[in-house]
């Protein structure tokens, strides 16, 4: 999914027709949908930490002009703070989840991706005594559920355990990382934020990169999977997410979290012939219907 965003947004957005909002809602849930089906085409080529760095640096490109707009507002004090959430918010988090790429479908990436909204609460309550309620606790049991059963499932007779600890661990490092920027970055501008987070998250991981670049020639499939998983699933994904939360709020942005697993397991199913078994069904039900507990507004 995404890193996590400050609190002001840089970005004049006019209004718009009714209906964009939606269309855009969806649009973003159907290519970070499709992020973890190209990081299941790229990664077995890859490998996960060569990938990443490729992700992370296009992504930083499409972003950095707005970095540069609002270079004023970044002092040098800021920067060890923003090298800190780049590695909690998007390089940690990007090889683990292109890591289970290499061990699972894709889908299974994009249902556990979707626990990032209920770690964050708990993240929450736990460090910075936000009160969790009664039904973000059964939220989060219910979330945890899905967990245990998605871990439980096999996939060509092997399990995916592992790759599910990876993708719900990645989660947990988002839900940490969108309260350290609330709490240490709030009123910086969050494409500008965004940006620096992901140049230094690229920076640090260039050098595994290229200790374990690929001896092999890479194929041309996997390079384009890892070119649009850059340019379009993180740039100009980002860009479009913070244009919503400039028009309609990061509450209502947020929504289209439903949209990432349906996306994820619908691409894989459909452009990659992976299987949807009854386990990821069940369990993607708990996670999302957790997740859509969670967000309901107090009457």
């Amino acid at each position: 999914m995404t890193a996590a965003t400050a609190t002001s947004p840089a970005l004049e957005v006019r209004p718009a027709p009714a209906w964009v909002t939606p269309l855009e809602l969806g649009l973003l849930g159907a290519i970070w949908g499709a992020s973890f089906m190209f990081m299941r085409v790229a990664a077995p080529e890859f490998g996960s930490t060569p990938l990443v760095a490729i992700r992370l640096g296009l992504g930083a490109v499409i972003l950095l002009p707005f970095l540069w707009r609002e270079r004023r507002a970044f002092d040098h004090r800021l920067w060890p703070r923003l090298a800190l959430i780049g590695a909690i918010n998007s390089a940690i988090p990007f090889t683990l989840f292109a890591w289970a790429a290499q061990r699972a479908p894709a889908g299974v990436g994009a249902i556990t991706n979707s626990m990032a909204v209920l770690f964050a609460a708990l993240v929450a309550f736990l460090f910075y005594g936000e009160k969790i309620g009664a039904r973000r606790a059964v939220a989060l049991i219910t979330g945890f559920a899905g967990v245990i059963v998605l871990a439980s499932g096999k996939v060509g007779g092997a399990s995916i355990g592992l790759p599910v600890a990876a993708g719900t661990f990645a989660a947990f490092l988002y839900g940490i990382g969108g309260n350290l920027v609330k709490r240490h970055l709030a009123g910086l501008p969050a494409t500008a934020v965004a940006a620096a987070t992901l140049s230094c998250a690229a920076l640090m991981t260039a050098p595994f990169a290229i200790s374990q670049w690929p001896q092999h020639a890479v194929s041309a499939k996997s390079w384009g999977a890892a070119a649009t998983l850059g340019v379009l699933c993180t740039g100009i994904a980002f860009v479009m997410y913070y244009r919503l939360i400039a028009r309609i709020g990061a509450s209502r942005a947020a929504t289209t979290t439903y949209l990432v697993p349906l996306f994820g397991v619908g691409w894989a199913w459909l452009l990659l012939d992976e299987p949807l078994t009854m386990t990821m069904v069940v369990a993607g039900a708990l996670i999302l219907g957790s997740v859509v507990l969670s967000q309901r507004p107090v009457k």
